[in-house]
């Protein structure tokens, strides 16, 4: 069992939505340090937050955050972008593959070398759309099913140095980004608290909110879930490069 008490966290997009929600369950779990990216000047009254000016696309602000920070025991990449689109206009799908694709992959190379020392873990904030696009925002579903298949591999290549890495399929969230959405949703704090849950558990799918947990079972005893599994499995058996 892993313990947010006492941890070094970091959370991308933490000023807002769900990101604001994970700083504050840090927080209150007794972690020790709360790094909290944010594109723009922030300030917490807790003194155990360090904001970090964090825009996840700039390579130097990424850079510059790693620098700043001495030890690290939880990554926590929730920063992302959700647009309406067609799939008329390419650039869509370029920025939010931008966002919710290089963006997390570029902050976990940054951040490696800590969490690989503390033998830490990498939390990926994806969503339903991983597994299923919603057609309003189609760009945003492939940017997610990508993100996940980038987090399964991460988990298979990185077991061996001790960091665990763990996928949050989110459903529908009380947020900014589904304001125009007239569906029932989670509050960020409740889905706070279950991703924390699930990390200390170290389940590697997270389903935090109760439209993503009716597919939970299905996903952990199913066929697909396997085939991670035996493709893993093949890996070990590979040289590496």
């Amino acid at each position: 069992m892993t313990t947010i008490a006492g941890q070094a966290v970091l959370v991308t997009g933490g000023n807002r939505g769900i990101g604001r929600a994970l700083v504050e369950e840090a927080l209150r779990r007794g972690a020790q340090r709360v790094y909290a990216g944010t594109r723009q000047p922030w300030t917490h009254p807790d003194e155990r937050v360090t904001p970090l000016i964090l825009d996840v696309t700039s390579g130097a602000q990424v850079r510059t955050a790693a620098a700043a920070v001495a030890s690290l025991d939880i990554l926590v990449n929730n920063a992302g972008l959700a647009l309406y689109d067609d799939l008329s206009d390419r650039s869509a799908i370029e920025r939010s593959l931008a966002v919710n694709l290089f963006g997390p992959y570029d902050v976990i190379q940054a951040f490696l070398p800590l969490l690989t020392r503390s033998r830490g873990a990498i939390v990926n904030n994806l969503s339903m759309n991983s597994f299923a696009p919603l057609p309003v925002i189609p760009a945003y579903s492939i940017s997610k099913a990508a993100a996940f298949s980038l987090t399964q591999s991460l988990r298979a290549l990185l077991a061996g140095r001790g960091v665990r890495v763990h996928a949050v399929l989110t459903g529908p969230t009380d947020t900014d980004m589904t304001r125009g959405f007239d569906i029932p949703k989670a509050s960020a704090e409740s889905v706070a608290r279950a991703i924390f849950d699930g990390v200390e558990r170290e389940d590697e799918e997270i389903f935090p909110d109760p439209a993503s947990e009716s597919v939970a079972e299905a996903w952990r005893s199913g066929a697909l879930k396997q085939l991670e599994r035996q493709f893993a499995a093949i890996a070990e058996t590979v040289p590496a490069p």
